[in-house]
């Protein structure tokens, strides 16, 4: 018996640690994992490309997001709300990680602050198809401007 209440002790630590140190769905990480890789001159084609891992913040407070990527005229961005604790982390930009398949990349992510519709255009067509009550729920274009942030990815 006390075999199993030791177990059961173990195995809930363990998926206590592997949910705080993970991004899991909505939920935060801290660890970004794959393997260091230099940025390409050039990303090819990203549509099949649903789910990246962002790593953003600085110093010892460092979150790792599970987010949507989308590519515009061979450039990287990532959207997320104004409100997102990932979003206030990069602030009006810094550095991040980006994890694509098993590569991680190094990366400044930098604010866009105008022409923002071309990207959320581009990035409600790629997920439409997919994830349709998701984008159903997405705000009208003039209240996306208010609400949502955009980053724009390039190389460290």
């Amino acid at each position: 018996m006390k075999i199993l209440k030791a177990l059961a002790v173990i195995v809930v630590v363990a998926v206590v640690i592997v949910i705080w140190a993970a991004p899991i769905g909505p939920l935060p990480g801290i660890f970004i994992g794959g393997s260091h890789a230099s940025v390409p001159a050039s990303w090819g084609d990203t549509r099949s490309i649903h789910e990246i891992k962002l790593e953003v913040g600085e110093g010892i407070i460092r979150r790792v997001v599970i987010i949507w990527v989308v590519q515009v005229d061979g450039d990287l961005y990532v959207v997320g709300s104004r409100e997102s604790g990932w979003t206030n982390a990069v602030g009006s930009g810094g550095p991040a990680r980006l994890r694509m398949n098993d590569k991680t990349y190094d990366m400044q992510a930098t604010a866009v602050i105008e022409g923002i519709e071309p990207i959320l255009e581009a990035y409600l067509d790629k997920y439409r198809a997919d994830y349709p009550e998701i984008i159903g729920e997405f705000p009208p274009m003039e209240e996306a401007k208010e609400t949502v942030a955009i980053f724009h990815l390039t190389a460290a």
